[in-house]
């Protein structure tokens, strides 16, 4: 039996919330080392939910140094098969205010000095990532959003920059250019990674600020995020709730299937150390030895 077919990663206040039941904390190992923190697993609205805290309790891991792979390696070893992302964002346009929520549906890459695959070394995996997140979960998002009354808005592209500092003015307006309309620092490599491991993926973004770009709004700073950040999460406590009644049962979706005819390299090639430490994720697809 799963410990939990729902996964959250977000702040490491978002599993305090009212009516979670039967609490307990994991520690869970992986070939990429340990995830972020203790995974939190409670039921909630009848249904076992994992709550991971991205950059771990106290905030004390940058989004650089995040494990993103340990972190859904370990979800999905927990019978994780949804992920909602709860993230703060900078918007890029007018229209999309500070403390509005965003699902976004693409992502535009700028990060630098992070591992975005659980493939290599032995084994080549070219997987579809034309849709980054999945559209039955963001959809079923989106009615949870729009159920609890909050301002939301569906769609959108979301640049992941590599941080820790902020955009420059110049980066700004060059984001702005392409027509991107949030920035963050969080959504990638994990929805890369989410996609490799089949797990269904989407984000909650919560707008804190108008990133560096508005001359009529101050430039971004770490307390203003903090603070707007903080009023969101009470909202995103009663959309998580209202969520887990909205989604379906069964998985129609691309999102199972990911590696299904992805993996390039020929199985008999395969070092066994990576057939042993990737079984979570390849085993069925791979003749069993012997």
């Amino acid at each position: 039996m799963p410990e939990a077919r729902l996964g959250v990663i977000g702040g490491s206040g978002l599993y305090q919330i009212e009516g979670l039941s039967d609490v307990k904390e994991v520690r869970v190992k992986t070939p990429f080392g340990d995830p972020s923190d203790a995974i939190v697993l409670g039921t909630l609205e009848g249904e076992r939910v994992a709550f991971l805290p991205r950059h771990g309790r106290g905030h004390r891991i940058s989004p650089t140094e995040i494990p993103v792979r340990a972190n859904i390696y370990a979800l999905k070893s927990l019978g994780v098969e949804r992920i909602i992302s709860v993230s703060a964002v900078g918007s890029l346009k007018e229209k999309l205010p500070p403390l509005d929520l965003v699902i976004p549906d693409q992502l535009l890459d700028r990060t630098r000095s992070r591992v975005g695959s659980f493939f290599g070394g032995g084994i080549v995996v070219h997987v579809a990532f034309a849709d980054p997140f999945c559209p039955v979960l963001s959809q079923a998002l989106h009615q949870a959003c729009q159920g609890e009354g909050v301002g939301v808005h569906k769609g959108g592209t979301l640049v992941v920059m590599e941080g820790p500092l902020f955009s420059t003015r110049a980066e700004s307006f060059l984001y702005r250019s392409w027509g991107a309309d949030i920035i963050g620092m969080t959504a990638l490599p994990e929805a890369k990674l989410a996609r490799e491991a089949e797990i269904c993926y989407a984000t909650l973004a919560s707008v804190t600020d108008y990133d560096c770009w508005h001359q009529e709004h101050a430039s971004v700073s770490i307390e203003m995020v903090i603070a707007n950040l903080q009023k969101n999460v009470e909202r995103a406590k009663r959309v998580l709730r209202k969520l887990i009644g909205a989604i379906p049962r069964e998985r129609d979706c691309p999102c199972p299937t990911a590696l299904k005819d992805a993996i390039i390299t020929d199985p008999k090639l395969i070092p066994a150390q990576k057939r042993q430490e990737l079984a979570l994720l390849i085993g069925k697809y791979l003749p069993q030895e012997g």
